[in-house]
């Protein structure tokens, strides 16, 4: 994919807005004029229905008050020997490019995941993009919610390019110190491969591919609430895997399940898709919650979920996953939406060294240390001790030459 990517990341880097407007045209098939909106935004472009708008406006409050609860503002101060203090404090990443999906779904739900944090965490310049709609518009929902989170500017496109406008700017898209969003393949490896320019001075949240949902079931499950689970992931996409993991459950009640998978698909208005996701998932059968859980730690999923018997004492057991959806009244749904916690989230194993994004992952952590005369005169001669023993005679000199003019 990093190999299919280049040309367009490169072309954006070469040629700025004009190939941004044909990758647009060949991608999207959307014919602009121009590629980003910048504030006040037009109040004709955020008309929402008045059920969305209250919905989004209780998802908007109950995520702003999980991620300011994250939000480091205090500084660390430690002596760590009299005359020595050492301490770190926050700062805000100062620009910001948030990438939402808009191919096969409208995600004004992913556009609070990263506006809100940033908007907490305080940075300067704000940069969503997203693919537009056939008309050339944004969906006024993603736009309601740009205005919501202080967008500075929202960029029309979509996939590789708009990863590439994002890391090196272009004549009107402003470039970004920091690209978050999961995507589909083409924007993962885009973000990847910029990361790794050293011309593009950028970094990313994680590498967040198709997504993907693990659920652990026992004898206490729901069959219909587990195909729900399921099939809740299965519809983001053709690429997306869904795994059941089972815990000693007869085959009557893993037929119930599959039972219950079919029949509600062919409910679904996304049927069509889950048709070719599903055969990609798979089920596996364990004979103890440990061996379930154990599983699930080398999967390392994005959403787990557990259908079990005191789910809450059981999630101690989890070493690795994106988010943990706890008992039969936890649906992953509500993570991605409106509980508080973020949906934007590692993928394909990436649990097992990555967080999912949260307020820190808008600031960076900067250190400063304070020494006074007598702290110098204690920790310098250690200092100069260390320094000559690795023949570095200039930071060496560095100390000594204080020390004696405070002898």
């Amino acid at each position: 994919m990093i190999a299919k990517v280049k040309p367009i990341v490169d072309d954006v880097r070469t040629r700025g807005d004009a190939a941004l407007l044909e990758l647009t045209a060949k991608f999207d098939r959307v014919q602009l004029t121009s590629t980003v909106v910048f504030p006040p935004f037009a109040p004709a472009s955020m008309q929402v229905a008045p059920d969305v708008r209250a919905a989004i406006d209780t998802a908007y409050v109950n995520i702003y008050k999980f991620h300011a609860a994250q939000a480091q503002d205090a500084a660390l101060v430690v002596e760590t020997m009299p005359g020595v203090v050492c301490s770190r404090f926050a700062r805000p990443i100062a620009r910001v490019g948030l990438y939402v999906p808009g191919g096969t779904a409208i995600l004004p739900s992913t556009a609070l995941m990263l506006g809100i944090p940033a908007q907490v965490a305080g940075c300067k310049e704000v940069v969503l993009a997203t693919p537009p709609r056939p008309d050339g518009s944004i969906s006024p929902e993603v736009m309601y919610v740009a205005h919501l989170v202080g967008a500075s500017a929202v960029l029309k496109a979509g996939g590789g390019q708009a990863v590439a406008a994002l890391a090196y700017g272009t004549e009107t898209v402003p470039k970004v110190d920091k690209i978050f969003g999961p995507g589909n393949q083409w924007v993962t490896a885009a973000k990847m491969l910029v990361q790794n320019d050293t011309d593009a001075l950028v970094s990313i949240d994680m590498p967040a591919g198709p997504s993907e949902v693990l659920v652990v079931a026992d004898y206490t499950c729901n069959p219909a609430f587990v195909a729900a689970d399921l099939l809740s992931q299965a519809e983001h996409g053709v690429d997306s895997q869904v795994v059941l993991v089972t815990v000693d459950l007869p085959l009557s009640t893993i037929d119930a399940i599959e039972v219950e998978v079919d029949r509600q698909a062919n409910a679904l208005s996304r049927v069509d898709i889950l048709r070719q996701s599903i055969p990609k998932s798979i089920i596996v059968r364990t004979k103890s919650v440990e061996e379930a859980l154990a599983f699930s730690n080398d999967y390392a999923p994005e959403h787990l979920i557990l259908h079990l018997e005191d789910a809450s004492a059981r999630v101690a057991l989890v070493e690795n996953a994106g988010s943990v959806f706890v008992g039969p009244f936890s649906p992953e749904s509500c993570g991605d939406y409106a509980s508080g916690t973020n949906h934007t989230l590692p993928t394909n194993g990436y649990a097992r060294q990555f967080s999912g994004v949260n307020t820190l992952s808008f600031q960076k952590h900067i250190t400063s240390q304070e020494l006074t005369s007598a702290g110098l005169k204690e920790l310098g001669p250690v200092v100069a001790t260390l320094a000559d023993c690795e023949g570095l005679s200039a930071h060496a000199n560095a100390v000594r030459i204080r020390l004696a003019a405070s002898a």
